[in-house]
């Protein structure tokens, strides 16, 4: 083996051990399904999804991380972590309970799409996903079918958060935090030796997205990136 995967292969132990530490931390994974609003949320944070069936096959056992993100990279942004967790759930009882609004939600937005493609979503549902910033209240209403299901399905997406309280902006320790762990655990570069491959059945090989059929990830942003690795450290602190 080189040493490049070698040295990619140390970070990525690394990594998954700070997340260990965080689940005997907050005692254990979480689900969208059983979030609200009322439980102990910090206001700022970063998040890592998990999925059923993507399992770390080089770095050790368990679950693999699918999916990094994070809120408020931009000045002035009031969004919390619990903000953008709830988008990502979807509606609960509003007019269209189990919903959802993909167009305010990436990670919606290409759960969706690989549904799409996957399960051949009739053209009357799925016409107009991921057309525009805004939709009309009869193409929500075509829509409601898919966005149930991406509701569903996310919401069987175990997930961990860590707490990093600077300020928005897009020079913040959780948007370093955030790019750095994508480019860590992204395959995008690495096809002949990647390390824990997205499996044959993953949902994200039918995405639209050329960067995350290749990365194994859900995002398409620094999927290409080289990590530096001194954000483990950072992100050490901030979960001891």
């Amino acid at each position: 083996m080189s040493t490049e995967f070698e040295s990619r292969l140390q970070n990525v132990c690394q990594f998954y051990e700070i997340l260990d530490e965080l689940v005997r931390d907050v005692g254990g994974k979480r689900m969208l399904e059983n979030a609200t609003g009322r439980m102990d949320w910090p206001e700022r944070g970063v998040y890592f999804f998990f999925e059923p069936g993507e399992v770390q096959t080089t770095s050790s056992s368990g679950l693999r991380v699918v999916r990094v993100g994070t809120h408020a990279l931009k000045v002035g942004s009031q969004t919390t972590l619990w903000n953008r967790l709830r988008t990502h759930r979807g509606t609960l009882s509003e007019s269209r309970p189990g919903g959802g609004n993909h167009r305010g939600s990436v990670f919606r937005l290409h759960i969706g799409t690989a549904l799409i493609q996957r399960d051949n979503w009739p053209d009357d549902v799925a016409s107009q996903w991921a057309k525009g910033s805004n939709a009309s209240k009869s193409v929500r209403q075509q829509e409601y079918p898919l966005e149930q299901a991406v509701s569903h399905y996310i919401r069987g997406m175990p997930f961990l958060w860590v707490a990093v309280g600077d300020e928005p902006g897009p020079d913040s320790l959780r948007g370093y935090i955030e790019r750095n762990v994508i480019a860590l655990l992204s395959n995008h570069n690495f096809p002949e030796n990647p390390i824990d491959p997205q499996s044959h059945t993953w949902l994200g090989q039918w995405a639209a997205s050329e960067q995350i059929r290749r990365s194994g990830l859900w995002n398409v942003n620094h999927v290409t990136e080289t990590c530096d690795s001194d954000f483990l450290h950072v992100l050490r602190d901030h979960v001891s």
